[in-house]
């Protein structure tokens, strides 16, 4: 029992010390402002300048430019090849670290739009513009060289969008590629035969539940993943506004809300990761990644309802249950935890981006108190701004995670530099920050951030 009487008092010391605040023992409550002292932040606790944000984003671009070549090379000795009419099974893209047509760089070319629109600097719209062209000349021409059978091998360049096979194929680059035309930065000839693929494997062959709601066969049957509300509902909104049929955006927005009383748990104020029709009783895990895209999907559909939609106000008292439900999560660095209810859990920097994507885009449209929800997202960014690394690595990613029904599933994600779904939410976060505090007053008043309207 000794031992036991010992041991304690330590172990009170040492959680108390985890959290204490930097004390100034030269002064006291007579001689020093003690409430002006300054705590032991792990983060920076500060109103970021917009030139501060844009180093951070810059340093991401540096990295992915390199990291992300647009060329197709002789696979025997890795020469330039040009001749679209020459394409054959010698012939293969040029591997980088990412892939240009995958569902997580559909949201970096989107972010990197963002970028360019918030900053003005063209780099990053060229970004866009050049990948695209590259794509709208060269998805073409591997068809027709598909077609013609000089083209055998079955990991030819850029299967998933010649023949998707999942969402993930679809969704995110069909609405970032709509984002560019919008935008002029692609030829609406050059990929509207590629977004046509897209459309047609959304809408009509994608899995459906009997309710028409977008679903998997994997890893159960009759799958509801949180993830397909941003890997459908986006593109679905996009292609209503590119090609003016209706049944687009009808279907987004049925799709919305058919997804969000199944997942979304009202109490808590998030969504579930993953449904599976007639599983009773049901396991909630709160994975932060697809709380995230179901967070964006809200901001997409918003970004293109109709002010006088009859559903808009559905969907904006959704995303803003949403956001109320996330603050309460928010830990004290700033970041969220992979679990989102589980404090034990790991701090997730995809996620905490996403979120802080959102808050300040809400804040900037008007959809969230500015005063209320400023300091959440500043300190999302100064808490993300810490992990991007000198060479503008993202750190502290979670990489692909499927559906589990066990917390030690998505406990032990492991996350890796390279997981490419970080690279897109940091550059649309530090967008929109910057947007935010270039456009209000943001300020430290007695030590802690406030946002003033006037």
């Amino acid at each position: 029992m000794k031992k036991i009487y010992y041991i304690l008092p330590l172990l009170c010391v040492g959680s108390f010390t985890a959290s204490a605040q930097y004390t100034d023992k030269k002064g006291n409550d007579v001689t020093s402002p003690l409430h002006l002292l300054k705590p032991d932040y792990p983060m920076p606790y500060e109103a970021p300048k917009a030139e501060q944000v844009k180093a951070v984003l810059d340093r991401v671009f540096t990295y992915l430019d390199a990291e992300t070549p647009y060329e197709m090379i002789n696979k025997k000795d890795g020469k330039t090849f040009t001749d679209t009419k020459k394409l054959d099974n010698s012939v293969e893209l040029k591997q980088g670290s990412y892939r240009l047509n995958s569902y997580e760089w559909g949201v970096t070319y989107g972010a990197m739009l963002s970028v360019a629109k918030s900053t003005g600097d063209k780099r990053y719209s060229d970004y866009v513009r050049n990948r695209f062209s590259f794509m709208g000349t060269w998805i073409p021409a591997v068809k027709k060289a598909l077609a013609d059978g000089k083209i055998t091998d079955k990991s030819y360049p850029f299967r998933g969008s010649i023949e998707p096979h999942a969402l993930d194929d679809c969704g995110a680059i069909c609405a970032a590629m709509i984002k560019a035309i919008k935008t002029g930065n692609a030829s609406e000839a050059n990929l509207k035969p590629t977004i046509d693929v897209y459309a047609d494997f959304i809408t009509n062959k994608e899995h459906r539940l009997s309710d028409g709601t977008l679903a998997r066969l994997r890893p159960l049957k009759n799958s509801l993943w949180l993830d397909d509300m941003y890997m459908g509902i986006p593109a679905l909104a996009q292609l209503s506004q590119l090609t003016g049929n209706k049944s687009y955006l009808d279907d987004a927005v049925k799709q919305f809300k058919q997804f969000v009383p199944r997942m979304f748990n009202a109490q808590k104020g998030i969504y579930m990761h993953g449904w599976i029709e007639g599983m009773d009783p049901h396991p909630q895990f709160h994975w932060a990644r697809a709380n995230g895209w179901a967070f964006l999907t809200a901001v997409e559909l918003l970004d293109v309802l109709p002010a006088n939609h009859p559903d808009r106000p559905f969907v904006l008292a959704q995303f803003q249950a949403h956001a109320k439900g996330l603050a309460s999560y928010q830990s004290g660095t700033g970041f969220w935890h992979q679990l989102l209810d589980r404090n034990d859990s790991y701090l997730e920097t995809s996620a905490t981006a996403i979120y802080t994507y959102c808050i300040a885009r809400g804040i900037n449209q008007g959809w969230l108190d500015a005063q209320a929800y400023s300091p959440m997202a500043l300190l999302g960014w100064n808490a993300v701004s810490t992990k991007v690394n000198a060479k503008g690595e993202v750190e502290g990613t979670c990489v692909g995670t499927g559906m589990g029904f066990d917390p030690a599933f998505y406990y032990y994600r492991p996350v890796n530099n390279y997981a490419a779904h970080g690279y897109g939410p940091v550059l649309m976060a530090g967008a929109e920050i910057i947007s935010l505090v270039n456009a209000s007053k943001i300020k430290i008043n007695d030590s802690a951030i406030q946002y003033y309207k006037d």
